[in-house]
């Protein structure tokens, strides 16, 4: 891994992914399950957890990097706009550093809603190489 390494993925946030977030975490705050309430807040639809997000950062980590001997040790992550069931997303990260004492490299990513291209969140993420 080199830095200006570029990786990219898109995906879906289906009912099935927001329904097995629910069963897991149980977060049933009204912004996230009801319609009507949302509404009333000014938006179009239920607003997905922000965290589903942190899952597809670790499904990066875990599943698209060249190595498999990785572990997040930090990870930062700013919202920029709501998401909503079944848009779709498309994650991309760059690699921008690399820390040989410690062995580790960072890298800054961001998600954008390819629906209407808005950039819904942005973040930097710290891997430990184990």
């Amino acid at each position: 891994m080199q830095v200006g390494d570029k990786y990219q993925y898109e995906f879906e946030v289906s009912r099935e992914t927001y329904d097995g977030f629910l069963g897991i975490f149980n977060d049933r705050n009204p912004l996230h399950t009801d319609k009507s309430f949302a509404n009333s807040k000014g938006f179009k639809d239920v607003v997905m957890h922000g965290n589903i997000l942190n899952g597809f950062v670790s499904y990066f980590v875990g599943e698209l990097l060249p190595t498999k001997d990785v572990m997040i040790i930090q990870q930062e992550i700013k919202f920029h706009s709501p998401v909503f069931l079944e848009d779709t997303l498309s994650f991309s990260a760059t690699q921008s550093a690399i820390f040989e004492s410690v062995n580790a490299v960072e890298f800054k990513f961001e998600f954008i809603n390819k629906n209407d291209n808005r950039k819904v969140a942005k973040g930097k993420l710290l891997i430990g190489l184990i």
